[in-house]
């Protein structure tokens, strides 16, 4: 059998589908108890639903960019394991940096000739025991880290301190995957150059313009320029 077959296999499209339908069947729930308790905060039924409306409207532009880097991602893990992981954790780059370093552990890269069953295997498992660390941290974490945060942030330029951190954990993350790949060529290097400068230029338009939702753009973007700029120059 073809990894493509292993893949996007019945058998795998049913197990994915069936933790999709739980996530489906969560939101729902929360949404119905939001609406429930609508009048303890004050809120009228008018204004509950349009809340519901706005909420859904705002989520389109992330979405729309979650969907730029699933489909590339499709194409190297395949069509279930990528709906699944991404209606879980609701981040396909976040994925696809997962998929990347689990494929680089076993010793082959994504899309790769030797890229066979074990290797997919080894992400699909790579992926679901990433998202359960984040599941254990979310129990018994969550109201410590949140505690942590109030009190950085009540400090004199707390809140500037948390934004630093957070975005060097996330510098720190991307720029190892692609100082790997950077010293590969001067044709990686000038892909990875591209990427980098379609993510700046997308954050700076989105607070020129100020729309948050085209930030969750910016790695599609990248994405879809890197790809061009390899396809030209390869």
């Amino acid at each position: 059998m073809q990894i493509s077959e292993i893949m996007n296999s019945g058998v795998l499209w049913a197990f994915c589908l069936l933790v999709v339908s739980i996530v489906i069947f969560q939101g729902v729930v929360f949404m119905r108890s939001a609406f429930q308790v609508k009048e303890a905060v004050g809120m009228t039924d008018r204004e509950a639903r349009s809340a519901m409306k706005t909420g859904a409207i705002a989520a389109i532009g992330p979405a729309l960019g979650n969907i730029i880097i699933a489909v590339s991602l499709m194409t190297l893990i395949g069509n279930p394991l990528t709906m699944m992981r991404s209606a879980i954790i609701g981040s396909s780059a976040t994925e696809s940096l997962g998929a990347q370093m689990a494929s680089t552990a076993y010793g082959t890269e994504l899309g790769s000739a030797n890229f066979g069953p074990e290797a997919f295997t080894t992400i699909a498992w790579t992926l679901c025991i990433g998202g359960t660390g984040w599941l254990i941290v979310t129990f018994f974490f969550t109201k410590s880290l949140g505690s942590f945060q109030k009190k950085i942030t009540a400090r004199k330029n707390g809140t500037k301190k948390m934004v630093i951190i957070s975005t060097a954990a996330m510098l720190g993350a991307f720029g190892y995957f692609a100082a790997n790949e950077a010293v590969k060529s001067s044709g990686h290097t000038l892909v990875i150059l591209t990427s980098i400068l379609i993510t700046i230029g997308t954050l700076l338009l989105a607070n020129k313009l100020q729309r948050n939702w085209l930030k969750e753009w910016a790695l599609g973007f990248a994405i879809i320029g890197g790809l061009t700029v390899g396809y030209f120059i390869g």
